[in-house]
């Protein structure tokens, strides 16, 4: 069986849709998949068990400069390697008109989404531009969605928990342990107090951690270095770094605290211990979930934001569920 998988964008959904390879490879162990993204989460597709072909679609890139024969001629080259291969099933997991488009150019039967589900991103002209579109119920998770989509699309069982497979490339080195925080997202409105990051560095710093801050630039980087500058020599700014070399960094921390964002789901993807914070009540849609088998992953909610109390004991359940072995009957 050869599959295509169709998920461009951006680095939470594309983490989600990881547990779709080990999904399809479990039900046809011998299973080529192939999926389309945008370069920048390209990185992070190929760190996948089980995947093939990663497949780059600058699409967004594109769409600035559509008049220029140096875009004009990847295109061309994008949509015949795109058509080299016949699929069995090409599954659109964006349910966008341009991810759906991106789908109908490819060879074989394709599948996407019937509907919009709370929370997440659909396009009605998406629905007709496959062979078949599959209604998921609305209230749904962002990982439960993709890979109910597949399932039924290829006419398998779930077969448990999700799996998703990413592989960090991490050495981890003595000393005391390490905990990322994670405090910086694409909109301020999903942003911690930095007064509260301060107090709780100084409180896993009291209890023999160190405090790792990742940047990607900017803002992030200026408040990385105000927290550091408060913390002292217990917390290290990392460099600005590509998306892989992130995802072995945060692979050798042994806990992440982080915000609602795509570095605190790559956390969440990696098994790690992780406290992830919403100020709004939507963790039900992309934070981790008990049926979802994270023991020592818990999402905390706040209004208007999670309480640093709340942070600092969900952290330390955390760390006690990593510790406590599971018991099987």
């Amino acid at each position: 069986m050869r599959v295509l998988i169709v998920k461009l964008s951006s680095l939470g959904d594309v983490v989600h849709a990881m547990p779709v390879v080990h999904d399809i490879r479990a039900a046809h162990p011998d299973a080529a998949i192939d999926w389309v993204v945008e370069p920048g989460f390209a990185p992070l597709v190929r760190r996948v068990d089980g995947i093939g072909d990663v497949i780059e679609c600058a699409l967004r890139r594109w769409s600035k400069g559509w008049w220029t024969s140096g875009v004009r001629r990847e295109w061309r080259a994008f949509r015949s390697r795109l058509r080299q291969t016949s699929y069995d099933a090409i599954i659109d997991l964006q349910g966008l008109t341009k991810s759906a488009l991106i789908t109908r150019m490819a060879r074989g039967r394709r599948y996407g989404l019937a509907n919009r589900t709370d929370g997440a991103s659909h396009e009605p002209p998406a629905r007709w531009l496959v062979d078949e579109a599959i209604r998921i119920e609305p209230r749904t998770h962002a990982l439960d969605r993709s890979r109910e989509l597949v399932a039924r699309a290829l006419g398998h069982a779930l077969p448990g928990p999700p799996v998703f497979g990413l592989r960090a490339l991490s050495i981890r080195h003595g000393g005391p342990p390490v905990v990322a925080f994670v405090h910086g997202t694409s909109r301020d409105d999903k942003l911690w107090p930095e007064a509260d990051w301060i107090a709780l560095g100084r409180r896993v710093i009291g209890a023999g951690w160190r405090v790792a801050l990742p940047q990607g630039g900017g803002a992030e980087l200026a408040r990385a270095e105000r927290l550091a500058a408060v913390l002292g020599d217990a917390a290290e700014v990392w460099p600005t770094l590509p998306l892989d070399a992130i995802v072995d960094r945060l692979g050798a921390c042994d806990g992440v605290i982080g915000v609602d964002s795509g570095l605190s789901h790559i956390a969440v993807a990696l098994d790690l211990p992780h406290v992830q914070l919403y100020n709004f009540p939507t963790s039900w849609r992309t934070g981790p979930q008990p049926q979802h088998g994270h023991r020592y992953q818990v999402s905390v909610e706040g209004d208007p934001m999670p309480t640093l109390d709340a942070v600092w004991a969900a952290w330390n359940t955390v760390l006690q569920a990593r510790q406590t072995p599971v018991v099987r009957s």
